[in-house]
């Protein structure tokens, strides 16, 4: 059976008020789910997920450029054109109608031209098509192919905009498919720099070196190393690679944030380090946010455990304090380990197997009612102003993560809590240990 594809990424790229803001947030509109208690995603939305005409993608907005001189400008520019090359799968390049072609636009459509990705020319700020359209020509002469003109504020010409986008997705799908065939469990190892990913995938590699092989890195140029251990296989999806000097942090943790999105998108399993050395920080609880926001399996790995004075309470409380941080995945697995001594590593291994099996698991509709019904008896549904919840019937619809469908007599009377709830009881009873559990709520007036 093939494995669900990844997302696709588009990334927009451009220079400071084109108008990249305003299109990212027209375009995310609806669309966009903040999870309250997922942190990191509300503040600083660097990314959202959307759909058009039944295709789903990853829109990132790859940056907050500071103008200082028009120096800045350009070399700050290439950065955020490098962060789309090296990320995403269709690259949105932004330039504004109303103060025309200028150099940096040129030198950064050279910049993007070269990488080989394809690349939308989007001329911004287009309010009237009869007023602009002989301006929207000049940028023709940027040699990227036809300028789509839109406008972000009145959102005017996004279909066309979008159709366009999703036009090249299309056109991996046979490669794509091809690969997806391959039934090897994909782990993505995420975390701070320094944190120690890059010393635990030499670790794994280095214990089990039967084939090891670089696989260049797929369409996102992250480099996936594969791994047989007893007879598995494994691929690993390595985000190290933030060593940038002199860089601003705002920028590089931005940097890190989207080459988290991209190789969380493309994995089955996160394993998220955790440098125990620094506790649980912020950052770790933004990363963790976006592996629980898109329902990936995870496992917490605290490395550099050797490096901790211990008493019988060190692994108590410090996991306390991981689910404190982290309240949001109190699924999540956690492992404490040691690149530099390889303590637990094995254990790593056998965890990510049986995450593996959890995210993937079925359980049958009618044990799934027992349950329920069950559930239901021991704790009343909720009722306001008279009218009672009734829950009529729940099946599995999908796994990675697993997906239940719910029908009940009327969706506003099931709270969160209730759902939370159904979703203990279902844990209780399968474990469903390291993957989180969606649940859809659907209405069904009378039962039948």
């Amino acid at each position: 059976m093939g494995k669900k594809k990844s997302k696709p990424v588009v990334a927009v790229v451009g220079r400071p008020n084109v108008g990249k803001s305003t299109l990212f947030n027209a375009l995310a509109g609806e669309n966009i789910s903040i999870v309250k208690d997922t942190p990191g995603i509300t503040r600083d939305r660097i990314y959202t997920d959307i759909t058009w005409l039944d295709k789903n993608f990853t829109l990132i907005d790859t940056g907050g450029i500071e103008p200082e001189s028009k120096d800045i400008i350009l070399s700050q520019m290439r950065e955020q054109a490098q962060i789309a090359i090296d990320t995403a799968d269709v690259i949105l390049f932004m330039v504004d109608v109303k103060q025309g072609l200028v150099d940096t636009d040129s030198k950064v459509a050279d910049m993007l031209r070269r990488s080989g990705k394809p690349i939308i020319l989007v001329v911004n700020k287009v309010d009237s098509f009869q007023k602009y359209m002989a301006d929207v020509y000049e940028f023709y002469n940027l040699g990227i192919g036809e300028p789509f003109a839109i406008s972000s504020a009145n959102k005017l010409g996004f279909g066309e905009l979008l159709d366009e986008v999703i036009s090249y997705f299309d056109k991996d799908v046979a490669s794509e498919e091809e690969e997806d065939e391959d039934e090897r469990t994909r782990v993505a190892i995420v975390g701070k720099p320094n944190a120690g990913k890059s010393s635990i995938i030499n670790r794994l590699i280095g214990e089990n070196r039967l084939i090891v092989s670089d696989i260049a890195g797929t369409t996102r140029d992250a480099v996936d190393t594969e791994v047989v251990y007893q007879g598995k296989e494994y691929v690993f999806i390595d985000t190290a690679g933030l060593r940038r000097k002199n860089k601003i942090k705002e920028e590089l943790e931005r940097y890190m944030i989207i080459r988290t999105v991209t190789a969380v998108e493309r994995a089955d399993i996160v394993v998220l380090v955790i440098d125990a050395t620094e506790g649980v920080t912020e950052q770790d609880a933004k990363i963790a946010g976006i592996a629980h926001d898109r329902g990936k399996a995870t496992i917490i790995a605290v490395n550099k455990w050797d490096l901790i004075e211990k008493d019988n309470k060190t692994v108590n409380q410090f996991t306390q304090k991981i689910r404190q941080i982290l309240s949001f995945m109190p699924y999540a697995e956690i492992l404490f380990i040691s690149a530099e001594t390889g303590q637990r590593l094995p254990k790593l291994y056998e965890t990510i197997d049986i995450v593996y099996e959890n995210h993937a698991m079925r359980v049958a509709t009618g044990v799934l009612n027992e349950i329920m019904a069950e559930a239901v008896a021991l704790q009343q549904p909720p009722s306001d102003k008279g009218k009672r919840l009734r829950l009529y019937y729940i099946t599995q619809a999908a796994v990675k993560p697993p997906t239940f469908v719910i029908f009940v007599n009327d969706k506003e009377l099931m709270h969160f809590s209730y759902t939370r709830y159904i979703e203990n009881q279902i844990r209780e009873a399968f474990g469903f240990k390291g993957t989180p559990l969606k649940f859809i709520i659907r209405e069904r007036k009378e039962n039948k």
